[in-house]
């Protein structure tokens, strides 16, 4: 009989530990919380939380996070997570280094925010601040350079989520020189 690890309410879920990028570890090994599922958050702390997890290096945990949103939160705005939810899988199969997933989710995503018709993304705002055409041009050039080869770093590649206006200001991001 194989037993298997099953969580509070007896459904089938890996007792394992996870790494920062959502991949599993040897039992006993340390690895990072998960990201508690079904939370309701307000589209304010849904941008946040996932912007902590972002900036920490931790994509897979934030896409939990959108996840959530798009799942208990109006019908009419489940595009919108289900496809910020895209851009943040790419980016953990893009630190993996799945290039071809990543690439593959990054475009799926951005072209889901664009809408269709967007061409490049280049135009207004997106709804609770959200810089959609930012994260569109951001998500088509990481795709870019990920099938080109490169090397992801997870937090260094972190997209910011909300326009420069709409954020609390911040210290400015070390980029490469």
């Amino acid at each position: 009989m194989n037993a298997r690890d099953r969580d509070g309410e007896g459904r089938a879920r890996s007792a394992r530990p996870r790494d920062g990028l959502g991949r599993p570890l040897a039992y006993g090994e340390p690895g990072v919380e998960r990201q508690p599922e079904g939370v309701v958050r307000t589209p304010a702390e849904t941008v946040a939380e996932a912007q902590r997890l972002l900036d920490a290096g931790m994509p897979f945990h934030a896409h939990e996070v959108f996840e959530d949103a798009w799942k208990s939160g109006p019908g009419a705005e489940a595009p919108l997570w289900r496809a910020l939810a895209q851009l943040a899988v790419g980016l953990t199969h893009a630190a993996r280094g799945n290039a071809v997933g990543g690439s593959r989710l990054l475009l799926r995503g951005a072209s889901a925010l664009a809408g269709p018709g967007a061409g490049d993304g280049a135009g207004g705002g997106g709804p609770y601040g959200i810089d959609v055409p930012g994260l569109v041009r951001w998500a088509r050039e990481l795709a870019g350079r990920v099938a080109a080869g490169a090397a992801v770093d997870a937090a260094a590649e972190a997209p910011r989520l909300r326009a420069p206006r709409d954020r609390p200001e911040q210290p400015e991001r070390p980029g490469p020189r």
